[in-house]
């Protein structure tokens, strides 16, 4: 992969669980990459739970968000420059208890790392996963109203269009490719945000997330639910969008994009 030498590399995973992938190499992972940003989701973990090597990064700032309840969801940011500004939430208590967001202030943009519900279990949790959606989308909004740039990466749970997933008839019924779920993706991307991998490349059989279950990863049955979203005025900024479907330790891979930095003259 080619590297952009003046841009912010960030990277964003659904590690499914950040201990299960420490144990599968995680850390010598991302002291290879050494991204400008990580975005973890599904992180199942307290800070206290944490191994040491992962409590205290060198040369990063780790902020983590925990769900109220244990072994459950939770987001967590690993950044090597400082944020302005740090929230844990959208203020609203049934969504902020299960730790699903972190948004981080920097210089430049507002990143919002959420770990978007899933919808599948029954017909509350399809509601509380669209009211989400809907509650997310307007506090984007009103940043972006304020001339923020914003930057949004996660596990979305939702595939947008038949080439993001490998079987689109067969799941047309299931929360993650139910219309109304990708009605409002369509929606987002009115609003005035770019999925930046679909920006760079239009190829099917990309994929970010694989059934364990079935082995559907060795046959490449996938779904791609894991995005970078950027606002349209920001977009030239974006210089690549990528899936690192080569790492493995979670039924989901990292993805990520690559920013380009304000020079000095």
């Amino acid at each position: 992969m080619l590297y952009c030498g003046a841009c912010m590399r960030l990277l964003s995973w659904n590690v499914n669980g950040i201990r299960a992938a420490d144990r599968k190499g995680f850390y010598e992972w991302f002291s290879n990459e050494q991204p400008d940003i990580l975005c973890l989701q599904e992180i199942k973990a307290v800070p206290d739970q944490l191994p040491p090597h992962l409590k205290n990064i060198p040369n990063y700032h780790s902020f983590w968000n925990p769900a109220e309840r244990k072994g459950y969801s939770g987001v967590a940011t690993i950044t090597k420059e400082k944020p302005q500004s740090i929230k844990k939430g959208f203020g609203i208590e049934k969504f902020d208890v299960e730790g699903r967001i972190l948004i981080t202030e920097f210089e430049d943009f507002v990143l919002f790392n959420i770990y978007y519900p899933n919808g599948k279990k029954n017909k509350e949790r399809l509601d509380y996963k669209l009211d989400f959606y809907d509650t997310f989308l307007a506090y984007a909004d009103n940043l972006k109203a304020e001339g923020k740039n914003i930057v949004v990466c996660g596990d979305f749970n939702t595939a947008h269009k038949e080439i993001d997933l490998a079987r689109p008839k067969e799941n047309e019924k299931i929360s993650g490719f139910l219309p109304v779920e990708r009605a409002w993706i369509d929606a987002f991307i009115a609003h005035g945000y770019v999925d930046t991998f679909r920006h760079f490349n239009k190829n099917p059989e990309k994929y970010t997330w694989w059934d364990m279950k079935t082995r559907a990863r060795e046959r490449n049955v996938g779904w791609r639910i894991d995005y970078f979203f950027v606002n349209k005025d920001f977009l030239s900024k974006i210089k690549n969008a990528f899936i690192l479907n080569q790492i493995m330790g979670s039924d989901h891979c990292p993805i990520g994009i690559e920013l380009e930095e304000e020079t000095a003259p």
